[in-house]
């Protein structure tokens, strides 16, 4: 993600036609659900580390892939992969795969929950030169959101929501340097969905797994779907997690909620932007384990199970 993108014009006058419209949808009837781990969604965060960078071409990245498939496959209705390949803008060709696991696929209304699965090759952000050829390690940015929805599936399998659900996981968002080599598996995803089968929502899960978590509205999910951003962090406050999600509104911040965006899907990012003091611990060596909260994942996977269970 980027706290500036190179298409904020053009996200801006997005959201502001999208967020004039009065098209909200009512949720559900909420349905009764099992509570959701944040230690061990807080193992599944080491485990992901343990696969080394998860950075398309390398071992990590492939072991990975086949842990979620291996996880997934007996929870979901239906686990769909979307291989693709990216071309960066140095030539490179990258070959990424989207993963979709799907619960009560036959349903029509549906919520979509997403986050990205791989790991940045440089630690670009590194105060020292001589780390940043360094690989992030992706605790929380990558490993974080990937862990709360992967629980998540062990819920929806549990005991289904009152909804059909989408698990996301998209590949190539975290590539770089620029934005131009960012976002490749929500844009392709964006391209690929027809325009038919759109999510009534969805909410993106980035760096959401924080020591010291806080969680405003991101910029571009307060013009852009004020509503539901309103509904989840009302969530949060019924949860008595107010004093994390505080109903201010933050920065913008280029995300894999854009792509979802121009596609017309109301879409949000649950995001904290603030890691380390002065953000020191994005995109360098030390998103390391150390700087990741079991609590905070429990907080986070708390709050979207209980909007998924409330029907959204």
């Amino acid at each position: 993600m980027r706290r500036r993108g190179t298409r904020i014009a053009r996200a801006l006058w997005l959201a502001s036609v999208l967020g004039a419209c009065d098209d909200t949808v009512p949720p559900g009837a909420r349905v009764d659900r099992p509570s959701l781990s944040g230690e061990a969604a807080f193992e599944r965060v080491r485990t992901q580390l343990d696969f080394g960078p998860r950075v398309p071409g390398q071992p990590g990245h492939a072991a990975q892939l086949a842990w979620m498939q291996a996880e997934l496959a007996p929870l979901a209705d239906t686990v769909v992969l979307q291989p693709f390949d990216a071309v960066t803008t140095s030539g490179d060709t990258l070959r990424l795969t989207n993963v979709i696991a799907r619960f009560q696929p036959e349903a029509t209304r549906r919520l979509l929950l997403l986050t990205h699965w791989d790991t940045r090759p440089r630690s670009d952000q590194a105060s020292d030169p001589a780390q940043r050829d360094i690989p992030v390690p992706g605790a929380n940015d990558g490993a974080s959101g990937t862990a709360i929805l992967l629980e998540l599936a062990g819920l929806l399998a549990t005991q289904a929501p009152p909804v059909g659900v989408d698990l996301l996981f998209v590949d190539g968002e975290d590539y770089g340097p620029t934005t131009a080599d960012m976002f490749f598996g929500s844009r392709h995803y964006a391209a690929t969905l027809p325009d038919d089968a759109h999510p009534v929502y969805a909410v993106l899960l980035d760096m959401v797994g924080d020591v010291d978590p806080s969680f405003p509205i991101e910029g571009y999910s307060a013009d852009a779907a004020r509503d539901l951003a309103l509904r989840v962090w009302g969530v949060a406050r019924d949860l008595g997690y107010e004093p994390w999600f505080p109903t201010r509104v933050g920065i913008r911040i280029t995300d894999d909620h854009l792509p979802l965006l121009e596609k017309g899907i109301r879409a949000i990012d649950v995001i904290d932007f603030d890691y380390g003091p002065r953000n020191s611990w994005w995109h360098t060596p030390q998103d390391d384990l150390s700087h990741v909260s079991a609590a905070t994942l429990g907080m986070v996977g708390e709050v979207v199970a209980e909007w998924v269970y409330r029907g959204g």
